[in-house]
């Protein structure tokens, strides 16, 4: 039942994200005078629609997406520009869609079409979608990290190595393995370690510092441990441990992780939430756009990368999956049942991934390609350049840019979208990713 739940949660939180989504093109196209002729939350036959003024706001039967209709998408053609036909007298593609978009402008109203705004009222239309989501997603990610907090690892010790066994992976010891420094000084799960050798340690970076400061010496160590102050005596032995980088081992010429020599005393940090200041917000924001944008760079190696596990046997690309994917998140999120991992965690990991999915939105919605925002941006973008160049040459004005000749590129485009959707949706069924591993 608690799947179910944190699915619908999901599904909540999503569809608002589209109708506001949608509301960052309505509101300035309607401020620019615009007329928008309908509000649209999904796709397929309309559930439930009422008329307000000049525009019809309804949801529809599949909530997937949504649209803002605007009179005059496509401008008309250049004058002494011939309509193209088909070989048997029929409108192309193109010309069909340029008519039906003319039909809606009644006379009277071209001033009032998308095509007439000037280029930085276009900008702003079709900016005001992604730029929301871009909004919505600060606003979660400030809630979680000033009022949840970012997972951080603490001062307090989770775990105690109880031996030095030879091979690093080990999960058991053996009769011949030595203790490891760290249980040999009485040190035990749960102590909150307060100073290390004279110095006071608030976090696990200072505990960490303070262990590679000391080197191989004794140290005195001041632990809290059941409300009490208990001072141990640590000596951390050298041994040589792979190089960690970016979580992921370095590997020398031969293919084998580098070692270097560390003070090793055996000990692991728990974790818990941390409420940061609001000011550590913006890079927080920064950093979550950022690796965004690499993971829709990267998309098309990643999604070969996942046919390959969805059709052969290659590994699983865990940083790409679909709705369904997202799905099982949002369930895990509200059924995981483990210690320490409560309603203040679920909480926080649910608006974190509803951020997430605004952040992904923003990047995807701004490639230059129709029929997303960033095709209209960039075709305003081109008409601006085209209105420069000819006012510099004293040329006439060249008007908008025709994008409805990119038409046949924008069907080519959504059946990579829909191929991709349900590409995704079959790798989340037969190898999906779990937050559990």
């Amino acid at each position: 039942m608690e799947f179910v739940v944190g699915v619908l949660v999901l599904a909540v939180g999503l569809v608002a994200s589209i109708a506001l989504h949608e509301v960052g093109h309505l509101v300035p196209a309607k401020r620019f005078g615009v007329r928008v002729s309908q509000y649209m939350v999904g796709f397929g036959a309309t559930v439930w629609s009422r008329t307000r003024g000049e525009t019809e706001y309804g949801i529809k039967a599949v909530p997937l997406g949504g649209y803002v209709r605007m009179i005059g998408m496509y401008p008309p053609a250049p004058q002494g520009t011939p309509a193209r036909r088909r070989a048997d007298g029929r409108a192309t593609l193109v010309e069909e869609a340029r008519e039906v978009s003319l039909e809606e402008v009644r006379p009277g109203e071209e001033g009032r079409t998308f095509y007439a705004l000037s280029v930085p009222k276009k900008l702003v239309v079709m900016l005001g979608g992604p730029v929301m989501n871009l909004l919505i997603a600060t606003v979660l990610l400030a809630v979680v990290v000033t009022g949840f907090g970012v997972a951080t690892y603490t001062a307090t010790l989770g775990s105690v190595q109880q031996c030095l066994a030879e091979d690093p992976e080990a999960t058991g010891c053996a009769a011949e393995d030595p203790p490891a420094p760290g249980a040999a000084a009485g040190l035990a799960p749960g102590d909150t370690v307060v100073s290390w050798a004279g110095t006071p340690t608030r976090t696990w970076d200072d505990v960490s510092a303070a262990i590679a400061a000391g080197g191989a010496a004794p140290a005195s160590v001041v632990v809290e441990r059941e409300g009490e102050e208990v001072t141990l005596t640590v000596t951390p032995q050298t041994v040589e441990r792979p190089v960690v980088e970016d979580g992921e081992y370095v590997l020398g010429e031969d293919g084998e992780p580098v070692t270097e020599a560390r003070p090793f005393v055996g000990i692991a940090p728990t974790v818990a939430l941390q409420r940061q200041p609001l000011t550590a917000v913006p890079g927080v924001v920064a950093d979550s756009v950022v690796a965004t944008v690499d993971v829709v760079l990267t998309l098309p190696q990643r999604l070969v990368s996942i046919a390959d596990a969805a059709f052969g046997d290659g590994e699983r690309d865990p940083g790409v999956v679909g709705l369904v994917g997202v799905g099982r998140f949002a369930g895990e999120i509200a059924s995981l049942d483990g210690e320490g991992y409560g309603l203040t965690e679920r909480t926080a990991d649910m608006l974190g991934l509803l951020a997430s999915l605004n952040l992904a939105l923003f990047v995807f919605n701004l490639l230059p390609l129709l029929p997303l925002d960033g095709g209209h941006i960039a075709g305003a973008l081109w008409e601006g350049a085209r209105r420069v160049v000819a006012r510099r040459r004293a040329r006439p004005d060249p008007g908008p840019v025709d994008v409805a000749r990119l038409l046949p590129l924008t069907y080519v485009v959504v059946i990579a979208m829909v191929g991709m959707s349900l590409l995704l949706a079959y790798a989340d069924i037969v190898r999906p990713v779990s937050l559990t591993g």
